[in-house]
C-alpha cells in the first residue's frame, strides 16, 4: 500500500499508524502496570499490543508499537533502573524483545496486509465479472454503456462516469452522477480501444477533496474499459450481421414476390390469350355453347387477373400505411351474402353453407374492405378444399364483435404455421407451388387490423381450417 501509494498518502498512512501503534503500547503499558505482580506477564502483554497494532493497522503500527513497547518493557518491570542498562542482561532482554517485537510486527502486519488485498482482488474480480455479464448480454450499445457507467460509481467511489464512443461513424455517450456528490475532483481519462482501433474515452471523477486514483484502481478502470471495447465491439458485429441477414431477407422477399407475381400474372394472362386467339381463329368453327365456354373463362380469368393486381396494390398501401377504413354503419351479414353470390361461378365445384344469425348489429366498418377480406378468405378456402368439399361461412354476434367464421375441409394448417400464413407471399410448405399469390390472408389481416379486429387460424372438427374474423361493436381508435 505504501509503494503503490499516491503523493500524501504515505505520510496519512504512517500518522495514523504512529496513532495505533502509540494507543496500542499505552493500553498495554497500563494492563502490564496493572498485573505487574504476575512474573513474566509484561511481555505477553507488549507482544499482544504488538500484534493488535500490526491487525488493526498493518506493518508499520506493528512496528511503531514495538519500538515504543521496547522502551515501555523496561519501565514496566523495574522502574528503579529506569535507562540505567548498567547490567548486561537488561541491555540483551530489551534488545532480544525488540527483536521479538518487530519480529512479530512484521509477520502480522504483512499478513493483514496480505489479506486486504487479497479481499480487495476478490471485489475487483466479482466487479469485473458482474461488468462481464452485463456487458456481453447482448443487448444494445447504448442501454450497455448506460448500465457499465453506473456500475462503476460506488465500487470506485466516483462522483461521475462518462463513456463516449463512435461506433460505424455514430456517437454514442453515457453518463451516471451520483445524486448529492459534489463533483471537482481528481479525474482519471481512459481510452477506450479495441484491436489498436481507438472507439473514444472514459472520464472517471471523483468527489471534491478526494484522494487521487492509486495504481491499483487505474488498472481496474483499465480492465473494465477493455471489457467495455470488446462487448461494443461485439455489438458493433452483431449489428453489421442483423443487417446483412435483413438485406438477405429482403433480396429473398424481393425475388419470392417477383416470381409470385410474374407467375400469377403470366397464368390468367396465357388463358386470355388461348381464348381470344381460338375465338379470332378464322379456320376454327365453334358453336355457341363453345363460344360461351371460352367466354366465360376470359371473364373468370379476366376477374382473376383483376383481384391479383387488387392485391398488388393493396399491399403497397398497406406498406405505404395509407390503408385507412371509410367507416360507416356496415352489415356483415349483407356483405358475406353479396360476396357469396358474386363468387358463385369461383363456388361451383363445392358446396356452400351460409349460415347468418338473426338481428345482427351493423358495426362501423368500410363496406369496401370488409367485402375484400370475405373475398380473399372463400378464394384461400376454395384453393384448398377438395372439389365437392363444403365450404361453410358462419356470421354471429360475440359480446363486443360480429364474428365472421370461413370453415372448409382441406388439409389444415399445422399450428407452427398459423401466424407465418398471414406474411405476403408465404404459401406453407405444403404447398410451395400452389396456384395463390400468397397476398390474400396478409392482406386481409391488415384490413382488419387496421379496422381494431382480429382475425386467426382455428383448428375444425375433422380436419380443414377455420378462418376467424372479429369486427368491433364500436369504432376503435389505433
Amino acid at each position: 500500500m505504501v509503494v503503490e501509494g499516491p503523493p500524501g498518502r504515505l505520510a496519512r498512512l504512517t500518522l495514523r499508524a504512529i496513532g495505533i501503534g502509540f494507543l496500542a503500547t499505552l493500553a498495554g503499558t497500563v494492563l502490564a502496570l496493572l498485573t505487574s505482580q504476575l512474573q513474566g506477564a509484561g511481555v505477553a502483554i507488549f507482544i499482544l499490543s504488538v500484534t493488535i497494532a500490526a491487525v488493526s493497522a498493518g506493518l508499520w503500527a506493528g512496528v511503531v508499537a514495538a519500538l515504543l513497547a521496547s522502551i515501555a518493557l523496561p519501565i514496566v518491570e523495574s522502574p528503579q533502573r529506569v535507562f540505567g542498562f548498567e547490567q548486561l542482561r537488561d541491555l540483551i532482554a530489551a534488545v532480544v524483545f525488540l527483536a521479538i517485537a518487530v519480529v512479530v510486527g512484521l509477520v502480522v502486519g504483512n499478513a493483514a496486509d496480505e489479506r486486504d488485498r487479497a479481499s480487495r482482488r476478490e471485489r475487483e474480480a466479482r466487479l469485473l465479472a458482474f461488468l462481464s455479464a452485463k456487458l456481453l448480454s447482448g443487448d444494445v450499445p447504448d442501454r450497455v454503456l448506460d448500465e457499465f457507467v453506473q456500475v462503476l460509481l460506488e465500487p470506485l467511489g466516483l462522483a461521475s462516469c462518462q463513456v463516449s464512443v463512435t461506433l460505424d461513424g455514430q456517437e454514442i455517450e453515457a453518463k451516471a452522477v451520483r445524486p448529492g456528490v459534489p463533483r471537482g475532483g481528481p479525474t482519471e481519462v481512459i481510452p477506450v480501444v479495441v484491436s489498436n482501433i481507438p472507439l473514444g474515452t472514459l472520464i472517471a471523477e471523483r468527489p471534491e477533496g478526494k484522494r487521487p486514483f492509486t495504481r491499483d484502481e487505474r488498472l481496474l478502470l483499465e480492465a473494465a474499459t477493455r471489457q467495455a471495447a470488446v462487448a461494443l465491439d461485439r455489438a458493433r458485429l452483431d449489428a453489421r450481421a442483423r443487417l446483412a441477414q435483413l438485406d438477405a431477407e429482403t433480396n429473398q422477399l424481393r425475388a419470392a414476390m417477383f416470381s409470385s407475381v410474374t407467375h400469377d400474372l403470366r397464368t390468367p394472362l396465357a388463358s386470355i390469350k388461348a381464348g381470344v386467339t381460338s375465338l379470332l381463329d378464322a379456320s376454327a368453327i365453334h358453336d355457341a355453347l363453345q363460344q360461351r365456354e371460352l367466354l366465360t373463362t376470359i371473364l373468370e380469368e379476366t376477374d382473376r387477373l383483376n383481384r391479383l393486381v387488387g392485391n398488388i396494390l393493396d399491399l403497397a398501401k398497406i406498406r405505404a400505411g395509407a390503408l385507412i377504413p371509410k367507416r360507416v354503419p356496415t352489415a356483415v351479414d349483407e356483405v358475406a351474402e353479396a360476396v357469396v353470390a358474386r363468387m358463385r361461378p369461383l363456388l361451383a365445384d363445392f358446396a356452400v353453407e351460409l349460415q347468418l344469425a338473426p338481428d345482427l348489429p351493423e358495426v362501423p366498418a368500410d363496406p369496401v374492405q370488409l367485402d375484400q377480406v370475405l373475398t380473399n378468405l372463400l378464394e384461400n378456402a376454395a384453393r384448398h378444399s377438395p372439389r365437392g368439399g363444403t365450404i361453410r361461412i358462419h356470421v354471429s354476434q360475440t359480446r363486443d364483435a360480429v364474428r365472421v367464421r370461413v370453415s372448409d375441409e382441406g388439409p389444415g394448417i399445422k399450428p407452427e404455421e398459423r401466424e407465418k400464413v398471414f406474411e405476403a407471399f408465404y404459401r406453407g410448405r405444403e404447398s410451395p407451388e400452389s396456384s395463390g399469390s400468397g397476398l390474400g390472408l396478409a392482406i386481409a389481416r391488415a384490413v382488419v387490423t387496421a379496422h381494431g379486429g382480429r382475425i386467426r387460424v382455428e383448428e375444425t372438427t375433422g380436419g380443414g381450417t377455420a378462418m376467424v374474423v372479429d369486427v368491433p361493436l364500436e369504432e376503435t381508435v389505433l
